[in-house]
């Protein structure tokens, strides 16, 4: 059961083609990191996992690239250089070395001029680079320069499956992918058609916030073409809202794998949180993200879950993908259409969301109805196509 989905993502999810070279890496438990003996069994079945991946595809790829390297301990940190140098190739990042780039570009301090001419140099050297990756590691890569300049400039396939847990097989990865990618993309033109959303939970979240200028993107799982980047598990829409735009409050009943014990509740204003309250241990957790860097506070991200089969509430991977969800994500959003540029990106499910789109001159559009797809909306947009 499990080689024969691990096979799926050779397969169909990225379609490999036997000519060429896949990376799958996974990180390992670093000494700075505290974990129940629960979570040290489930990082070690991940890092088990990631070495099966390896194995079976080599019956698909020209060639297989392992690697395990200590875990970051932050989602959207930077890998560190032996990752680059395997992916990318040495002479690419011995370029960016010797420009100067290469320690900005770990740090995640690069901007501007600097990224461009990091682009350039990883596109002069892009036959070096892998075909696709795989990334099992435990924190995500997604939201990462690394990631980024591998789809952006070298056309690579990547896979990012963070916190991935063996049950997700059975659940959102047996999903059937074609009719995900059409509710998905229907998903994303309707949102793509609003400036501003309005959501409201039963938990107490009231949010506003603008899309005015950026794109919604459909995260399907279907990643065959060049520079092809999402989820594994997949199917979710998502964007990154205007900075400073959104105001409300968002009430937090779930950290990213397990329920919170009681609600922490976030102030938001002028696009960053403000404020945070709450009784649970958890509140002091964001307080210290908050007070390593002010970019921490941005409203980074609004999605929207469309996987029938995802279910689980106790693991951000799958619970963002669940059908009829909502998530929103702070920090770092420069890596899909945001300007914000830090080591940190977290995102927070909703469950039982209404979410209104609204657009200048046309009448608000009801998506989702405490949790409910509006399935008569999605008719339209598809006959429109």
């Amino acid at each position: 059961m499990i080689a024969a989905a691990i096979r799926s993502i050779y397969t169909i999810n990225l379609a490999i083609k036997r000519g060429e070279r896949v990376l799958v890496f996974t990180d390992t438990l670093s000494g700075a990191e505290g974990v129940d003996e629960r979570e040290r069994n489930r990082r070690e079945q991940l890092r088990d996992m990631a070495y099966l991946t390896a194995e079976v595809g080599k019956a698909y790829a020209k060639k297989i690239l392992y690697l395990e390297f200590p875990a970051t301990g932050k989602h959207g940190a930077e890998p560190l250089e032996e990752l680059w140098r395997t992916a990318f190739g040495n002479r690419a990042v011995n370029k960016l070395e010797e420009a100067g780039l290469l320690h900005p570009l770990l740090n995640k301090t690069l901007t501007g001029e600097g990224m461009s001419k990091a682009g350039i140099i990883v596109g002069k050297y892009k036959k070096s680079a892998v075909d696709a990756v795989i990334a099992l590691s435990n924190y995500s890569t997604s939201h990462t320069r690394f990631r980024n300049l591998l789809t952006g400039m070298c056309g690579c396939r990547y896979a990012s499956m963070p916190l991935f847990d063996i049950e997700m097989f059975e659940g959102p990865m047996g999903v059937d992918w074609k009719a995900l990618s059409r509710k998905t993309l229907a998903m994303a033109k309707i949102v793509n058609s609003a400036e501003t959303l309005k959501i409201a939970a039963p938990n107490g979240s009231r949010l506003t916030l603008s899309k005015k200028g950026r794109k919604a993107l459909a995260d399907t799982g279907m990643l065959t073409k060049p520079g092809s980047f999402g989820n594994l598990p997949s199917g979710e829409v998502f964007f990154a809202p205007l900075e400073g735009t959104a105001q409300g409050t968002l009430v937090l009943e779930w950290a990213p794998t397990r329920k919170l014990n009681k609600p922490v509740t976030l102030l938001i204003k002028d696009g960053m949180v403000q404020e945070v309250s709450g009784d649970d241990p958890y509140a002091a957790v964001l307080k210290a993200k908050f007070a390593e860097q002010p970019e921490n506070r941005n409203i980074a991200e609004f999605g929207i879950g469309t996987n029938n089969r995802a279910k689980r509430p106790d693991n951000i991977l799958e619970s963002e993908k669940i059908l009829g969800t909502i998530h929103i994500a702070l920090g770092d959003n420069s890596s899909f259409g945001g300007k914000v540029q830090t080591p940190f990106h977290q995102d927070f499910v909703l469950f039982k969301p209404t979410v209104t789109l609204m657009a200048k001159g046309k009448s608000p559009v009801c998506l989702l109805k405490d949790g409910s797809v509006n399935v008569g909306t999605l008719i339209k947009s598809h006959h429109r196509d």
